[in-house]
């Protein structure tokens, strides 16, 4: 059996202690491994070992540069391919509207600081494999919070209302099931299709929404009505 190379994980928050125990906690996986730090923003975007990891725990609140901007700067610079590192937002605060706008500048999702450690590491393996909305509890929570004011920001011939009209009645099925966050299996087995055909529709769904994951896909569910609290 070949070796598998460790996913390469940065860390991005401006307490040291935070950092330190997350460091432990993540190299004590053999498939998991830190290759950078940064205490903010500024420090985040200059470092070149950081651009190159795979998946950015970053803290939402920071000095200098917060995890928004720090967000779309890392993002605005990968390929369209979407190859670059994913970022996962960290925050104190179960329902944070700054959490919220990292996810809408591209950020795969939040967790809370004092989550579970297994659920840290989980949701950086989910994350790598982008086949999951990470921390769905928590995340619904947030997005059922602020999901009137993603209705109001959402104009009736706006891009994504057209997208979502674009969508065909097998797409629209399994984009309520992204949205009610169903994983791949699980839509597959509610819908008596394979999990490749699945693939394939999730696929288009995110192609036509112009949606970098998942995450983003659920963001536009709440923003036109598809869900609702």
């Amino acid at each position: 059996m070949t070796k598998k190379y460790p996913i390469r994980v940065a860390l991005v928050d401006d307490q040291l202690l935070v950092r330190s125990g997350f460091r432990m906690l993540i190299n004590s996986q053999i498939d998991l491994e830190v290759v950078a730090e940064a205490s903010n923003g500024r420090e985040a975007i200059a470092s070149s070992a950081l651009a190159s990891a795979d998946v950015i725990p970053m803290d939402v609140r920071m000095p200098e540069m917060d995890g928004i901007e720090t967000t779309e700067f890392l993002l605005s610079k990968q390929p369209r391919s979407g190859s670059g590192p994913k970022i996962i937002v960290l925050t104190t605060f179960d329902i944070d509207e700054y959490a919220l706008s990292a996810i809408q500048a591209g950020a795969s999702g939040f967790l809370l600081k004092d989550a579970p450690p297994e659920e840290l590491l989980e949701s950086i393996r989910t994350v790598y494999r982008g086949d999951a909305v990470i921390a769905p509890s928590t995340t619904r929570r947030l997005l059922d919070h602020v999901a009137p004011m993603l209705r109001r920001s959402a104009l009736p011939n706006s891009a994504h209302v057209t997208a979502v009209d674009s969508l065909t009645p097998r797409e629209r099925e399994v984009f309520e099931l992204i949205a009610n966050g169903r994983s791949n299996p699980e839509i597959a087995t509610g819908l008596f299709l394979s999990e490749a055909t699945v693939k394939t529709h999730v696929g288009h769904i995110l192609a036509k929404l112009s949606a970098r994951d998942r995450v983003q896909a659920v963001v536009i569910a709440y923003e036109t009505g598809v869900v609702t609290p």
